[in-house]
């Protein structure tokens, strides 16, 4: 297995992988208060349809991102995975330093039931139809985000297959995890997640921006290793010194 494997593929698999994980996980959620509430027939319709849609995504994308020139599509692609990189790094340095709260699924799981019990108590026959219509909508704005997320890690470098792998290993776990424990996967280190995930995309986002614009980085494909290190260190620092600026502001 050649160098070129550990250096774009695996870290495309990896990213994708991670990047679902975190997205499906909140999906879930939602879709699991759904069920607790009104059954599981709203729960998978919705779902269905939520899959339907995004499918009906990528067929659509897919003949564009075809249509579009191999650099000015490298330049979009790294444009994309900054943008996504940079904010989830963004969130987990200020959740790391203590700048804010941890995200929590059982809280999100309490309080998505809470919302679904009193439509069904105020909207009585409507009830299936909405909680149907819950899931879908969770199941469309996390999958949107997994699709741009596959697309973005793998069309600037034809790693599409190894992305949509990572992707759908992710929503295998979770729908596996989650059918057998049959509760919120509050376990799940969603932080790190980020953490991790921040890093790869925006290392992916500046190489491919620079490969786009003409740049012959040193070292070829290792150099996204030397990205990703530049950014963990940067972010470790970041969170260092916001602890640090916390505890000395606290009272």
């Amino acid at each position: 297995m050649d160098l070129s494997f550990w250096s774009t593929d695996a870290p495309a698999v990896g990213a994708a992988f991670f990047a679902s994980l975190v997205e499906v996980v909140e999906a879930f959620t939602i879709v699991l208060a759904v069920t607790a509430v009104r059954g599981v027939r709203p729960a998978v319709l919705g779902t269905i349809a939520g899959l339907a849609l995004l499918i009906l995504l990528v067929v659509g994308l897919g003949p564009v991102l075809g249509a579009i020139p191999l650099h000015l599509l490298q330049v979009i692609v790294g444009i994309l995975l900054l943008l996504f990189g940079m904010r989830w790094l963004r969130k987990a340095i200020l959740r790391a330093a203590g700048h804010i709260a941890l995200h929590d699924e059982e809280k999100a799981f309490a309080a998505e039931t809470t919302v679904l019990e009193d439509e069904a108590r105020r909207d009585g026959a409507r009830a299936d139809w909405m909680a149907g219509l819950t899931a879908f909508k969770a199941v469309v704005l996390e999958g949107v985000e997994v699709v741009f997320i596959v697309i973005a890690v793998g069309a600037g470098r034809d790693l599409l297959i190894p992305a949509s792998i990572g992707a759908f290993a992710a929503c295998l776990l979770v729908l596996v995890v989650g059918v057998l424990v049959h509760r919120p996967l509050s376990r799940v280190p969603e932080n790190r997640l980020k953490f991790g995930v921040g890093i790869m995309l925006s290392s992916f986002g500046v190489f491919w921006t620079g490969e786009g614009l003409g740049i012959a980085w040193p070292g070829g494909d290792v150099a996204i290793i030397g990205f990703v290190m530049l950014f963990l260190g940067t972010a470790l620092l970041l969170v260092s010194r916001s602890r640090r600026q916390l505890e000395e502001s606290a009272p």
